[in-house]
């Protein structure tokens, strides 16, 4: 025998035939909206004046971006070098760069892969040029909407926001 529901809609009566599929439907379509409802607390915000320029004058570096990928399991982190002489300790492969939660207290760490090696760009640092690096989010540990610190040896980028 098959189950029917009934449905009040409006002020009319409605039958739906198949209780089952009724209740499938109700599930995709509530997290759907669940998904949809989820926004971070926190409003974007670009880096103040003050911030942009320490980062330029003591690092040579600019458009600092912390990127969520559409799988949730890496994290990556961009950045435009002005300067040269001052950004080479970003692209040092002597140093170690860290991704810190503070929400989490997840430290994450740029994946080295068997046969590719790190996930982060090599070779020398060119002026006007965007440089990346991407780091293993395994457990859904950062989310977007939240700040996380990027630490590469003496550089700290402190609070930034994952978009």
């Amino acid at each position: 025998m098959r189950l029917t529901s009934v449905l009040l809609l409006g002020g009319s009566l409605a039958i739906v035939g198949d209780a089952g599929a009724l209740a499938a439907n109700a599930k995709q379509t509530g997290s759907a909206a669940g998904r949809e409802l989820k926004k971070s607390p926190y409003s974007r915000m670009k880096l103040s004046e003050k911030a942009r320029q320490v980062y330029l004058g003591q690092w040579g570096v600019d458009h600092l971006k912390v990127s969520y990928t559409n799988s949730g399991n890496l994290v990556r982190f961009s950045y435009r070098v002005v300067e040269p002489k001052l950004a080479k300790a970003l692209g040092d492969h002597a140093l170690t760069p860290q991704m810190y939660a503070p929400r989490s207290h997840a430290m994450l760490q740029v994946p080295n892969m068997e046969k590719i090696g790190m996930l982060r760009q090599s070779g020398g640092v060119e002026p006007d040029k965007d440089y990346w690096m991407v780091f293993s989010n395994k457990g859904n540990l950062v989310r977007p909407g939240e700040r996380v610190n990027v630490i590469i040896g003496k550089f700290h980028a402190d609070g930034l926001l994952v978009e």
